[in-house]
């Protein structure tokens, strides 16, 4: 009998042995922060589709990234593609921001082809409004939302981004839209980090709704990222 007890014991310990533990859930924010390195960023793309309610259309598609400084995001380089060669390009270093290409083409003095102005935020209406790569955000987003799994659900209105977003707030949207709610899914990775950013929202323009939708990815957290200002002597601030 001793030695039967001795035997089921042991294959108890065994059993026990081979379950693995269940790692603890990975709070999102302090993962974040974790990246937070100066000279280090993150790397997205966007798919902007748009709608009046009968008409279904991409409207461009986005490819940047972003640089991380010892306060959060300190520089930004974007490219907007609209398709049959029209692209715009933006770069926000601290607070100074370079466009290029689109209705800029033409109008700029000869020999240049970036135009310097203040920098900030990007968002306009084909844009991602949210910036997971702001913790201030990211926690809003999280507290706004219901976490399934590796999902948060949710939504949020620019208002209320505006109090918690550099991002959106650098952007000086008007008041009239404060009352847009954006609704959202976040999808984390297995480190906590957001890998992808879904969104949509409807805005009222010239009496007519537009109804918008993002599709972000997120690559390549806390690789390094240099961005840095245009040749000088490709910039203006003055046009033609």
């Amino acid at each position: 009998m001793k030695k039967t007890i001795t035997l089921v014991a042991a294959c108890g310990a065994l059993m026990l042995a081979a379950v693995p533990a269940q790692a603890a859930p990975k709070d999102p924010v302090s993962a974040l922060k974790a990246k937070l390195v100066p000279g280090h960023g993150v790397r997205f793309t966007d798919t902007v589709t748009w709608s009046d309610g009968t008409d279904n259309r991409g409207a461009r598609d986005n490819k940047g990234s972003f640089q991380f400084g010892k306060k959060g995001i300190a520089a930004f380089d974007i490219t907007m593609d609209y398709g049959s060669d029209d692209k715009e390009r933006f770069i926000s270093v601290g607070k100074t921001g370079y466009y290029s290409g689109g209705r800029l083409e033409g109008l700029l003095p000869e020999g240049k082809t970036w135009f310097k102005t203040g920098g900030g935020a990007i968002p306009d209406s084909w844009a991602q409004f949210l910036n997971p790569a702001e913790p201030k955000t990211l926690a809003a987003l999280i507290k706004n939302g219901t976490t399934k799994g590796n999902s948060v659900t949710g939504s949020i209105t620019l208002k209320e981004l505006k109090a918690v977003s550099a991002w959106v707030s650098g952007a000086r949207t008007g008041k009239e839209n404060d009352g847009v709610k954006i609704a959202y899914t976040l999808t984390l990775s297995s480190a906590g980090l957001v890998s992808r950013v879904q969104t949509s929202y409807t805005l009222s323009r010239d009496g007519e709704l537009d109804e918008v939708t993002v599709d972000s990815r997120y690559t390549g957290w806390g690789s390094k990222v240099s961005i840095k200002a245009p040749d000088p002597d490709t910039v203006t601030s003055k046009f033609r």
